[in-house]
Formats: structure tokens, sequence, C-alpha cells
């Protein structure tokens, strides 16, 4: 009896997971390798994502560094990050564990919460292909991903024009001289803590040196007269491959 009144209590506790996927949504309508499933039609999901993308991105910046998130050490990871936790339920508990400076009253996303997705806690894909039932099974989705495969395998092409850049979207670079060369950062637009005069953008050096680097927040003017014309994200700039944005907003009209 005790026994049983234990399970009968776990099942009543156990947070329920995602609905299971009906067998029409295994598709990829683009063919980018993003299953529909993932993908958020209803534009205030797609609202709700961006600006809670948008503002965990930014938060680490009024973090010290001791209380920021530990993987946050390079650009794509503060990326993944911002990602996942813009997908999460944002509770009291939550917002505790990150030591966030503050919390917005912002609406969540409702197709799914992470980590009770379709695809649990693999949020990125990392395999080439248009997606197929097979990958449920298979390593074509992970936890981690690079700057390299964030721009081949999870988010499309958007313009050049980085004027045209929605909140959200990323700017990529390939840096052809250095031993890791793709870098992403983060179009934010408004910030959600400085009334200052923006739009901004926000990423993270990646190690320096010895120092482990830094989250830096220009503004977009700021960053089209970088000292290296390189990090300049001008059509003219061979290094900068554009702005793109993440497939599960791809536009399904």
């Amino acid at each position: 009896m005790l026994l049983g009144a234990f399970l009968l209590r776990a099942r009543r506790e156990t947070p329920p997971g995602p609905e299971p996927v009906p067998a029409w949504e295994y598709t990829d309508f683009a063919g980018d390798g993003t299953p529909d499933f993932l993908r958020l039609e209803d534009p205030a999901d797609r609202q709700a994502f961006t600006a809670w993308f948008t503002f965990l991105a930014e938060a680490p910046l009024y973090q010290a560094p001791l209380d920021r998130a530990r993987e946050i050490s390079d650009c794509a990871a503060l990326v993944r990050f911002a990602y996942r936790e813009a997908l999460r339920k944002h509770d009291g508990a939550w917002a505790t564990a990150l030591k966030l400076p503050a919390v917005p009253p912002l609406p969540p996303v409702t197709k799914y919460q992470y980590p009770a997705t379709p695809l649990a806690a693999r949020l990125f894909r990392v395999a080439p292909g248009v997606f197929t039932p097979a990958d449920l099974a298979s390593n074509a989705f992970a936890e981690f991903a690079d700057a390299e495969t964030l721009l081949r395998r999870n988010c499309h092409f958007r313009h050049r024009d980085v004027r045209q850049a929605a909140p959200g979207d990323l700017l990529f670079y390939r840096q052809v001289e250095q031993d890791l060369p793709f870098h992403v950062m983060i179009y934010l637009g408004a910030s959600r803590f400085d009334a200052g005069a923006g739009p901004y953008v926000i990423y993270h050096t990646g190690p320096l040196g010895d120092a482990p680097g830094e989250i830096r927040r220009p503004t977009l003017e700021e960053l089209r007269r970088h000292p290296l014309p390189r990090w300049r994200p001008l059509e003219g700039n061979g290094s900068f491959l554009g702005v793109y944005r993440w497939n599960i907003l791809r536009d399904t009209g």
C-alpha cells in the first residue's frame, strides 16, 4: 500500500511532458532540417520568444561575472543560452537559479517549454539534410552547437543590409585568419535595461589571450565604425556573412 501510494503521488507530481507529435507534423516544409513541430507559427509565440531571447542575451551584461551562467564563454554559448532559456517556464525558481538582475513581465512561449519539447533538451540541429522522422532516434540534434552549426543548420539568411535587422536576428561573420573563424552577434534593437539611443548589438568576445573574454554591447552605429574593418556589418565587408533568423521563426506563409 505504501509503495502504491508513493507511485501514485509521484505520478501526480511529475511535470507533464510534451504532447505526442501527430504523424502529419513530422514534416519540414522549408527543407532546412528543422521539423515543423518545433516552429513557432503563432505570432504571439514568435513575439514572446524574441522578447525573452533578446532580454536573456542582454541580462548577463548586468550580472557580476561569477553570477552569470558558467556556460557563457564565447559568442555561440551566449546565443545558445538565450535561445534555450527563452523557451523555459519563467517562474521565480527559474529567475533565482539564474540570479537575474530583473525579470520583465513578458508572456511565455505556449507551444512547448524547454526541456519538455518534442526533442527533449536536444534543441539544435547538427546534421545536414532535411528533417525526417528517423532523425528523432539519431544524432541529428544535440544540446550543443558551435557558431558554424548555428549558421548552417539552425538559421536562414535574411539579407546583408543590417539596417533591416529585427530584434533577435543574428549577425554572422567568418574571419578566415582565426582558428575558430565563425562568429555570431545578436541584434537587440532597443535595450530593456538602458534607455540609451540604440539600436544595440550584443556578443561575447570569446577568450582574449589568457583572459576569459567579455560581453560587449555596442550600438549598431558603433559596430558599423568598428576600428577593425573586418568586424563592420557592411555589405562590402567579405567577412560579414549577413543577417540571419532562427528557423523556428521562419515564415510559413
